[in-house]
This record gives C-alpha cells, sequence and structure tokens, in this order.
C-alpha cells in the first residue's frame, strides 16, 4: 500500500528487488522470482500498533526486514536457512544477493553474524549505514 512505500526501506527493497535479487535468480537459478518470503513484518507502523499513539516507533522509521527466501516461478522455494550451506549455486546466488543488499540498505545481517539470523537476512536503513554482515 502506499503507506509503505513512504518508507525508506521499501523503496530501497523495490530497487533491490527488481535490480539484484530478480536478475540474480534469473542468471544463477534460471527461474524468476514470483514472491519474496518475509519473516514477521516490515511495517511503517506506528508506535503499539496505533493504539492511544500516533507517533512512528523508530523501527517503523528505520522499517526493518526480514528477508527469509524467495519463491520462483518453477515451484522451487530458496530459503537463506537452506541455503545458506546448501549447493554451490544456492549459495552463490543468496550471497550475490546479500552483497548487493549491503550497497542497498544501512545495516544488513546474515546468517554470518549471529544465531538469532540462521533463517533469514536483516535489511533496514537505521545507522549510519556500512554495516554489513
Amino acid at each position: 500500500g502506499d503507506v509503505e512505500m513512504t518508507c525508506q526501506t521499501a523503496l530501497a527493497l523495490s530497487v533491490w528487488r527488481r535490480q539484484s535479487l530478480e536478475p540474480a535468480a534469473r542468471e544463477i537459478l534460471g527461474s524468476d522470482v514470483v514472491q519474496i518470503d518475509h519473516m514477521g513484518a516490515y511495517a511503517c507502523r506506528n508506535v503499539n500498533n496505533g493504539v492511544g499513539s500516533s507517533r512512528i516507533s523508530a523501527h517503523a522509521q528505520a522499517a526493518a526486514l526480514d528477508f527469509a527466501g524467495v519463491r520462483l516461478r518453477d515451484g522451487r522455494r530458496i530459503t537463506v536457512q537452506q541455503g545458506w550451506h546448501g549447493d554451490r549455486r544456492t549459495r552463490q546466488f543468496l550471497s550475490l544477493i546479500h552483497a548487493s543488499a549491503c550497497k542497498r540498505f544501512n545495516t544488513v545481517l546474515s546468517p554470518d553474524y549471529n544465531a538469532a539470523h540462521h533463517d533469514h537476512f536483516h535489511f533496514d536503513m537505521g545507522g549510519r549505514g556500512g554495516f554489513c554482515r
């Protein structure tokens, strides 16, 4: 919706999807991305989900996004959890899109960062940028 598009992260995500994720999937995996799997909401949401407050939370402004994987047109599902240490081609795809995300988002965390991120990439626009793990 329109609300999400006011978020820097949503914009960065759509550019990353179009310029990095989709071409990488076609080139390396030989199929088109039909869906991105998110974990939890990335939301420009108000504090307490708007209950008694119209203040936008810091997390919402940074609009953190947890990317769990993609679904491809040929029916395959590529997940960070299975693929990060998966076959060579899947690893190549995930490391390429991780590296390209680091150019678009201020903070990018992968399974290499800590155990809490074993099954997703965390993207956000908080911080000064250049934090890529």
